[in-house]
């Protein structure tokens, strides 16, 4: 589901700063300056001021009057109720898809899983990461509801650094990877209730692995 973050200017500055507060670029209390920001993105104040009160609107930063714009960022406590939620609506995602997922979906997602596999062998964590944040997309895209799809998708953004760090040891990625194929496989025998059970355990285990005492710490 798009909104008017995808296409206005002040979409674009409200992405670029969520991205920099999500991966670490700005730390918690750190201030965030209209004219600064509007001079390194090349845009007016306004947009900058209008991604400003979607920030604080979305708890990522606080706006005091007559004082400035402030990092919160996002604290272990925030990550671990995401993936309380994750747990029920990826769950769901993966029951509808099961129904739902094409064939095209399907193979490119095993396409996701072999990949996976050769960069675990490889000891590359960096790909893989990119390739299990990929299967979910996929799966999201495949539950067919716009509404769940753009849920998960924010809520995935905002956990995209724990997540990483999820997969980092060899043992977590081969179990994940399985997981995966597990679940899969349920997808592919059009099992709903399995699928649903898979990935609720899926994710219950990733949270299990986090290392959130080092978020807010980077």
């Amino acid at each position: 589901m798009e909104t008017y973050q995808d296409y206005s200017l002040s979409g674009k500055v409200f992405r670029t700063l969520r991205d920099g507060i999500l991966t670490g670029k700005y730390k918690e209390g750190d201030e965030l300056r209209e004219v600064t920001i509007g001079k390194e993105l090349g845009v007016s104040r306004t947009p900058v001021r209008e991604a400003l009160r979607q920030l604080e609107l979305e708890g990522l930063v606080t706006i005091v009057p007559n004082k400035g714009t402030y990092v919160n960022g996002i604290s272990a406590e925030d990550v671990r109720d995401i993936y309380m939620i994750r747990i029920r609506l990826e769950g769901l995602a993966a029951r509808l898809a099961a129904k739902r997922v094409s064939q095209e979906q399907i193979d490119e997602m095993e396409e996701m899983l072999l990949l996976s596999e050769f960069y675990r062998k490889k000891g590359m964590t960096e790909q893989l990461a990119q390739l299990d944040g990929k299967f979910h997309v996929i799966l999201y895209e495949a539950c067919g509801s716009r509404m769940l799809k753009h849920l998960l998708t924010d809520f995935h953004r905002y956990v995209e650094m724990a997540r990483k760090r999820s997969i980092r040891t060899e043992n977590r990625a081969e179990k994940s990877i399985g997981e995966h194929m597990k679940i899969l496989e349920a997808m592919k025998q059009r099992d709903e209730d399995q699928a649903e059970k898979l990935m609720e355990e899926h994710i219950r285990h990733v949270v299990q692995h986090l290392r959130l005492d080092e978020i807010g710490n980077e």
